[in-house]
């Protein structure tokens, strides 16, 4: 979310910055937020005046009585009665513009940074670099699916008649890489110098609607009947959420944390061949990172971020690349983003397996996360953050290229640890 301030002050660089994001039928809320505003600061400016008028009547009151003279005190209280109703309908007005006001400024889209290409949809994104070389071997790939069966690895059917589409069990050696891989994930953030954290599953609505987009909560989130709580779509969700309301010191920033989680998602829409079997899905987990730092800190740590999704893939010898998102595919809170995607050798392209997202003083903004710097000025913290591994995709890719052609899957050395010290998965069928 902007601030006021800065939308008052240049509404032609917000309304350019929604023409760049294609998002043309937003453009009338520019002019609508500015109407509620300055009609937001007529009413508080004429409370503010009633109230002083109200405090010199008050005085003129009191010396009326002091020196007998009850009519002029008794006409005097009448215009206060009538200054008190005034103060009154203004401040019901006031709590509507002011609703009205938060609710138009919550869908006007961030401030994108000025290095993010422009384009319509993620079709428009552009490649930045590779890392490793796509190999596909002299043999077929199978579907990820039929690669997990023939190790009796997953059981779609059951989950089916228990839960319905977009869910799976896991089993036997299939099941246990994938809890290799997240508890690798893990040690491997861990390393790299950040805190792990395990955090609430649920999260209030005032935490929804302060990380995320009305549009991306409603496609994703799922309620809880009943209860103000929402299954949270990804750690993130809770991990930003942790510090709502909080004032922190500057010399303790940045903050690094790395947290596990189950993930929820509604996936509503139609999608496609390709996302069959474990792609999309309603449940899964995932390993995340996040940073709260001082704003000028948030380029140098986005950069760190997608980094270490990168050097996690090729320690296990998986090939990925790196894109960066064009404006079309920022969701509105974001400043800058980049997608980390790995190599198919089925499909001999690449597909995502993470999203690193700097999204400026957005979510700081709507959760009040503020820091209080060393001169004693308070400032809006800077949040980010990256996937670490979403092991249902991982899986695909972990799978795929490390196939062998008589069926068995070789296990990198950084994970057989995390496997029994097995170096090779043997085929059951």
């Amino acid at each position: 979310m902007l601030d006021i301030k800065f939308v008052r002050e240049n509404p032609d660089i917000v309304r350019e910055n929604i023409k760049k994001k294609f998002q043309d039928a937003k453009l009338p809320l520019v002019d609508k937020v500015l109407e509620l505003d300055r009609e937001n600061r007529d009413i508080k400016q004429e409370v503010q005046a009633l109230r002083a008028e109200r405090n010199q009547i008050a005085k003129q009151i009191g010396a009326f009585m002091k020196n007998g003279k009850k009519d002029e005190a008794e006409e005097l209280k009448k215009k206060v009665t009538e200054s008190d109703q005034r103060v009154e309908e203004l401040s019901a007005r006031e709590k509507v513009v002011e609703e009205e006001l938060l609710k138009n400024m919550m869908v006007i889209p961030n401030i994108i940074d000025p290095s993010v290409p422009i384009g319509k949809d993620d079709s428009e994104n552009v490649e930045i670099e590779r890392f490793g070389e796509p190999v596909v071997p002299d043999f077929e790939v199978p579907y990820h699916t039929e690669i997990m069966e023939r190790f009796n690895g997953i059981d779609l059917d059951s989950a089916r008649r228990v839960a319905g589409n977009g869910f799976y069990y896991l089993m036997g050696d299939i099941a246990r890489l994938h809890s290799a891989v997240i508890s690798y994930a893990r040690d491997f953030m861990i390393n790299r110098g950040f805190t792990y954290c395990v955090p609430p599953f649920m999260i209030r609505s005032n935490v929804v609607t302060g990380v995320m987009s009305f549009a991306e909560m409603d496609a994703m989130m799922y309620k809880i009947e009943g209860e103000d709580l929402y299954l949270i779509g990804t750690s993130e969700h809770s991990m930003i959420g942790k510090f709502i309301d909080q004032i922190i010191p500057e010399e303790e920033l940045p903050k690094t944390l790395t947290s596990y989680s189950p993930c929820f998602r509604k996936e509503k829409g139609a999608h496609g061949l390709e996302e069959r079997g474990v792609y999309r899905i309603h449940q899964f987990e995932k390993q995340e990172m996040i940073v709260v730092c001082k704003p000028e800190d948030s380029p140098m740590w986005f950069d760190k971020l997608w980094q270490n999704t990168v050097d996690l893939f090729r320690s296990m010898d998986i090939p990925v690349r790196t894109l960066e998102c064009c404006s079309g595919d920022l969701a509105d809170l974001k400043v800058k983003s980049l997608d980390v995607e790995a190599w198919s050798p089925r499909q001999k392209k690449y597909f995502e397996v993470g999203s690193c997202s700097n999204l400026g003083d957005a979510q700081a903004r709507r959760l009040k996360i503020r820091v209080n710097g060393s001169d004693g000025r308070k400032y809006l913290a800077h949040t980010l953050n990256n996937t670490v591994v979403a092991p249902p995709r991982m899986l695909i890719a972990f799978l795929e290229n490390n196939l062998n052609a008589d069926g068995s899957v070789n296990i990198p050395t950084v994970l057989q640890p995390y496997m029994g010290m097995m170096t090779k998965l043997e085929p059951k069928k």
